[in-house]
């Protein structure tokens, strides 16, 4: 074999490699989901079917309560963070099926949990089996009350 034939011959395995690897995982669900905001997962009815979600919100001032016999933490998810004193409409009840909690959660703290609807007694509940808390930005500005001349 010439030296031309022998490089057509790689050249054609390489792109069919290519070729069939590309085939083969654009069949491929992403490796990265995205999460939805609390409003935007209220207002889909596809959130009722129970199929699983990641929503994204607030934790609500004074709603965390930790069941350890159940082993359990229950808490609310609003949408905005509760030291702006917006409106931030009605909340999310959230159960995460676990005790274990990232350091950063806390009232107040920027969360996204991933889980499904179920039907709750007292309406729906978000049974999340995974939790993420954001760290808060040290680097915001203060507001001042008036601007000194």
């Amino acid at each position: 074999m010439t030296k031309g034939v022998q490089i057509a011959i790689g050249a054609t395995a390489i792109a069919g490699l290519i070729g069939w690897y590309g085939a083969t995982n654009l069949d491929a669900a992403p490796s990265f989901t995205y999460y939805k905001s609390l409003e935007e997962f209220q207002a889909n009815p596809g959130a009722r079917s129970g199929a699983r979600s990641r929503v994204h919100g607030y934790v609500a001032a004074n709603s965390i309560r930790r069941d350890i016999e159940a082993m359990q933490v229950h808490f609310r998810v609003q949408n905005t963070a509760p030291h702006t004193g917006s409106e931030s409409g009605p909340p999310l009840e959230v159960v995460l099926v676990s005790l274990e909690t990232p350091d950063l959660f806390k009232d107040g703290a920027e969360v996204v949990v991933e889980g499904h609807l179920v039907a709750g007694s007292g309406g729906p509940v978000f049974e999340a089996d995974k939790i993420l808390a954001k760290c808060p930005s040290k680097f915001e500005a203060t507001p001042t009350d008036s601007a000194e001349s």
